[in-house]
């Protein structure tokens, strides 16, 4: 074999591997933080923009009778200065930004635009000022912010607090510290594109969760990692399934779904508080905390659900899912008459 060349030699030089690492790893870096101060730079315009258009438009009733004639010669005339990114619908943005957030935008200041043109059309605060925040916490991308909007994912879960609860949501997001913070009350599959669907069974609704396991993930929370499909264990010379098993990183346990096609029943209760003891016995790692088992109905019975987890687990739940999305105003009527009805006790 030939001498190796000086550039085989470069190659195969363990301290040249590190001054590439070290070079990608700080360009990589530089460049992440000029992205970061331009989104910035950009928020920043953007609200100052919309400042001076609230400004001039407050500035005498002649001004605010403009209109969107105002928003129409400011478009015009911009794009001839400045070129694109003034358009008539980005100027409306920008004052809508601005009027969201009048006393500064520190809440979304780690989103980017594209974000925020969907935070400031939700119109309450609360409800506005949760999905930053979640979108912030779990690193949302646009599609998933939509995704939780379009599906109420705020309304669904203050609908189950009180007021107080309903105000910390808002002001905190979903923290997550016990069983009870990672299970919702109702899931909606509308992903699942069964709604249309008569005749479906529970193998039906498993192949379309496994088949959108991104979406269902998405709709189960943060955390969440999955496991199995048809979990076995074998009790007593005899086998069972469970139809679906995650893994919590945050709260360090197994959790454990079982679906049912149709009205939950006490039989279904006691074989998942089975399935439970099973992992809690047998797969539990010393570190592992407890397992949740959700069961997850086309609908429940409450009483039942009461009498047959009487003396239970308590980190066994029974859960609905619905395979349309929800309808937004009726959810909004009930977390409304919740607060109302908050203030109302005060006096």
């Amino acid at each position: 074999m030939g001498k190796k060349t000086d550039i085989e030699k470069i190659s195969s030089d363990k301290e040249y591997e590190q001054l590439l690492q070290q070079i990608m790893e700080r360009s990589k870096a530089g460049l992440e933080k000029a992205a970061d101060e331009v989104r910035k730079a950009q928020l920043a315009t953007y609200w100052d923009n919309g400042r001076y258009i609230v400004e001039y438009e407050q500035n005498g009733k002649k001004h605010a009778e403009y209109g969107l004639e105002l928003l129409k010669k400011l478009a015009e005339d911009l794009t001839l200065r400045l070129g694109k990114g003034y358009s008539r619908p980005t100027l409306y943005k920008m004052r809508k930004f601005y009027q969201c957030y009048p006393s500064g935008f520190e809440e979304c200041e780690e989103l980017s635009w594209s974000h925020v043109c969907e935070l400031i059309y939700i119109e309450d605060d609360l409800e506005r000022s949760f999905y930053a925040k979640q979108s912030i916490a779990e690193k949302w991308n646009v599609r998933t912010l939509k995704r939780q909007k379009k599906s109420a994912l705020f309304l669904r879960l203050a609908t189950s607090k009180d007021k107080k609860g309903i105000l910390k949501l808002a002001e905190e997001g979903i923290e997550i510290q016990t069983a009870q913070d990672i299970v919702k009350d109702t899931y909606t599959l509308e992903f699942l594109n069964l709604n249309d669907k008569r005749h479906y069974n529970e193998k039906d609704l498993e192949n379309r969760i496994l088949e959108h396991l991104q979406e269902f993930l998405l709709e189960l929370g943060k955390g969440f990692t999955f496991v199995k499909r048809q979990y076995p264990m074998n009790i007593g010379n005899k086998m069972y399934w469970c139809d679906l098993v995650f893994y919590h990183r945050i709260l360090k346990c197994f959790v454990l779904i079982d679906l049912k096609r149709d009205d939950v029943q006490h039989d279904d209760i006691g074989q998942m508080n089975t399935y439970m003891g099973y992992i809690a016995e047998e797969e539990n790692m010393p570190d592992d905390n407890p397992p949740i088992g959700i069961i997850l109905a086309r609908g429940k019975d409450e009483l039942l659900v009461k009498y047959a987890t009487y003396g239970m687990d308590s980190n066994l739940f029974v859960s609905k899912y619905e395979l349309y999305l929800p309808n937004r105003d009726e959810l909004k009527r009930l977390v409304d008459n919740i607060m109302k009805e908050a203030d109302e006790d005060k006096t």
